[in-house]
């Protein structure tokens, strides 16, 4: 059976020492679903499904993990379901330095330098800034100090006035793209803190900005909402992709996104190419012993 599942739910999301059932109606009124939807789902009755979550029956493992599934429960909030119903977790969460995710993180920098000479970076679930390629300084240039501290927050940068958003030139569009996208992940999640993080960023006031955007390909706009920069070199224009690990059994990794910016018009590529160019020169001056080194 289908459902929609797109609001979240307002009650606050249960605590460590909430029981098992009190996560279970949590996160079934916030995916919208009857006992009787969810009993289908699960493939259980709905008499047994009413008394796990009333506390009357005690789920098994695998019954955990099954209403989990089927809620599509993150799996840092399914850690929190084993252990409200008395079972050790199951998923891991490590820092993308620990030694066991090498090749996640060298997955990451393949991805991201391999889309130079365009931006792209990865965020974790916040939208903290974890790693990005040579171009993404460019893109932050001018933003107030405060928000260059790590963490950084990219949708924050974004908007806030005193970050990129004066250089943004189609600001209107673009922030409501944002705000969408974030009530999206605030849907299938439930995270109080995107939530927080959403309230600030609707609070920002959209900054006059007297940029003229142009206007991209019509069958494009179409289908993607561009992002576009005043640059020193002129309105550059992007679209963009998200990118994510597919099957992750880790939390770290499933929270993670890649996002990647790829040239909406030729003005763009050659600003960027050009730009890439001037980087890479500076990084080999910057070498010791590059400038006296002479063909043999």
């Amino acid at each position: 059976m289908n459902t929609t599942r797109s609001h979240p739910s307002k009650a606050g999301q249960p605590g460590a020492r909430d029981p098992f059932g009190a996560h279970l109606r949590h996160w079934r009124t916030h995916r919208r679903l009857s006992q009787l939807d969810l009993a289908q789902e699960a493939e259980v009755s709905t008499r047994h499904l009413s008394y796990v979550e009333t506390g009357r029956a005690a789920p098994s493992r695998e019954m955990v993990l099954r209403l989990a599934e089927r809620l599509e429960v993150p799996l840092r909030e399914r850690n929190a379901l084993l252990v409200a119903a008395g079972f050790a977790p199951m998923y891991r969460q490590r820092s993308l330095d620990d030694p066991a995710m090498a090749s996640a993180r060298r997955a990451i920098d393949l991805v991201l330098k391999g889309h130079e000479p365009f931006p792209a970076l990865a965020v974790d679930r916040h939208w903290n800034l974890v790693a990005h390629n040579a171009l993404v300084p460019l893109l932050m240039e001018g933003a107030a100090p405060e928000l260059l501290k790590p963490p950084i927050n990219v949708l924050r940068l974004s908007l806030h006035p005193d970050g990129v958003a004066p250089r943004i030139a189609n600001l209107a569009q673009w922030r409501t793209h944002l705000l969408e996208r974030l009530l999206q992940q605030i849907a299938a999640t439930g995270d109080a803190v995107l939530q927080s993080l959403h309230d600030e960023l609707a609070a920002y006031p959209a900054p006059a900005v007297s940029h003229d955007a142009p206007v991209l390909d019509t069958a494009l706009s179409a289908v993607a909402v561009p992002f576009q920069v005043v640059m020193p070199s002129g309105v550059l224009s992007f679209i963009s992709t998200i990118t994510i690990f597919g099957t992750p059994v880790d939390i770290t990794l499933q929270e993670l996104a890649v996002e990647s910016f790829f040239p909406a018009d030729e003005q763009t590529v050659a600003a960027l190419t050009a730009l890439a160019a001037q980087i890479a020169q500076q990084g080999q001056q910057g070498r010791p012993g590059q400038q006296e080194k002479q063909p043999g």
